[in-house]
């Protein structure tokens, strides 16, 4: 019996942001550096070499992965399921739980104005 391949979230499929650990910019391959002349879609191992951070100007060695940050966190096959929040990427998912937990919250607390 063969070993099913392990399967990517299309978080694990994108290209990898990268941040500079020294004062914090991000490198977002999908928009590119227009100081450097770097255009949109190149990744970062792509860079060349005399390339440096447009804020604090560090070498690409000081920049680590945070990973991609703005794709889905689901596979492709379950996409169109649900209500739409499987297109959601993490930090909107985070947005809409914990905002509807504060909204909750308040509506209880606006029980107490009731006599």
């Amino acid at each position: 019996m063969s070993e099913r391949p392990t399967e990517k979230t299309l978080a694990e499929l994108a290209p990898a942001d990268h941040e500079c650990r020294l004062c914090g910019y991000v490198y977002e391959p999908s928009k590119g550096d227009g100081k450097g002349n770097i255009s949109p879609g190149t990744l970062f191992e792509e860079l060349p070499s005399d390339w440096r951070c447009p804020v604090c100007g560090a070498r690409p060695n000081q920049f680590s992965s945070i990973g991609a940050s703005k794709a889905p966190s689901g596979f492709q096959e379950n996409l169109n399921y649900g209500f739409g929040v499987n297109n959601l990427t993490p930090g909107q998912k985070n947005l809409l739980i914990f905002g509807g937990l504060a909204l909750g919250f308040l509506f209880f607390l606006s029980l107490y104005g009731l006599n």
